[in-house]
């Protein structure tokens, strides 16, 4: 179990932030949400919805702004522990944060990628303080699934 700065754990910190992991979202193919490999969970690509409905639709620098973009990226980082909470038990479980990817449906000539990133490393921070340190990418496309501004994956270990 890891514990912050203030000694509280994960799940002590979602709530000190007003969070709370949602239900873990359905597959929209033929995949999981998560997977335990030995110590390490891997997630699917987690969308930015909230009882199954994207918070935005469109292109970050078009249609979408990159603070909602930020934004939407925290929530689909919380959809993404919920997937690894449901693998494992509890956040409480995660030992580190390993990696994380963040998928960004960019207009064209968007290219403040890391800044709309740091929506999930941001919260990850708060949330595991030390242990929620990663390597990331962020990287643009031209569409993401149902037209979401961003996707998350995460790689942890528990």
């Amino acid at each position: 179990m890891t514990t912050g700065q203030s000694g509280a754990t994960p799940g002590e910190r979602l709530a000190e932030l007003g969070l709370e992991l949602p239900a873990v979202a359905a597959p929209l193919a033929a995949y999981v949400p998560a997977v335990r490999s030995g110590s390490w969970v891997l997630t699917a690509g987690q969308l930015p919805s909230v009882d199954g409905e994207l918070v935005a639709t469109g292109a970050v620098g078009g249609e979408v702004s990159a603070q909602e973009a930020y934004d939407a990226a925290r929530t689909a980082t919380l959809n993404a522990l919920a997937a690894v909470a449901a693998e494992i038990g509890s956040v409480d479980h995660v030992r580190r944060v390993v990696r994380v990817c963040v998928y960004v449906a960019a207009a064209p000539g968007f290219t403040a990628l890391a800044q709309v990133a740091n929506g999930a490393s941001d919260l990850l921070g708060e949330v595991f303080g030390d242990a929620g340190t990663h390597v990331r990418s962020a990287v643009g496309a031209a569409q993401l699934p149902l037209d979401a501004p961003v996707e998350v994956e995460l790689v942890v270990e528990a």
